[in-house]
């Protein structure tokens, strides 16, 4: 096995993973009374991010050594992707589901950042394909990701705008 595939292999299986916990989170909000808002667009970041593994998986050669600082990043945008997870707890899924009793959580990385899931996302876009010199997949996935967040963006805001003024949470 080559650094790649450990590494594709590791992503693949962490965002298996991850569409797990937020089955089971979407499950357990959605039973307290929470809304799904924007569930038309959400298939195209299945499509993109399946997509992007698939482009990486036929068009970079297995052997292809990785630029380990790019690497490295990566490994960092892992950690801070854990600390979105762990600091939004029961409410962090990746549908955009919002209850209305739930005060905004404001703590761990939201206290300098709204979405700072989607900064490490735009990051991880980048930088794995960087990694291992596949520029055009870091390009074009970037721009594509960049559309759909532009929306996503907007819908969540929209989601989220009356709670805006729910005291700051102190836990989760």
């Amino acid at each position: 096995m080559t650094v790649f595939h450990i590494v594709l292999a590791f992503v693949v299986v962490q965002r298996l993973a991850e569409l797990v916990w937020s089955a089971r989170n979407t499950r357990r909000l959605l039973a307290r009374g929470a809304q799904e808002i924007g569930a038309g667009h959400y298939p195209l970041f299945v499509l993109l991010h399946g997509s992007w593994l698939i482009a990486l998986a036929l068009t970079v050669p297995a052997e292809t050594p990785p630029h380990w600082p790019l690497l490295c990043v990566f490994a960092v945008l892992q950690l801070l992707r854990i600390w979105v997870v762990v600091t939004l707890g029961p409410y962090w899924t990746t549908r955009i589901i919002t209850l209305d009793s739930a005060p905004l959580v404001r703590h761990g990385p939201f206290r300098w950042l709204r979405h700072p899931n989607y900064a490490v996302v735009v990051g991880e876009i980048a930088v794995l394909p960087l990694a291992f010199g596949a520029w055009q997949i870091a390009l074009i996935w970037s721009l594509l990701n960049a559309l759909l967040l532009w929306h996503r963006i907007r819908v969540e805001e929209n989601a989220l705008q009356s709670r805006r003024t729910i005291a700051p949470a102190t836990g989760n």
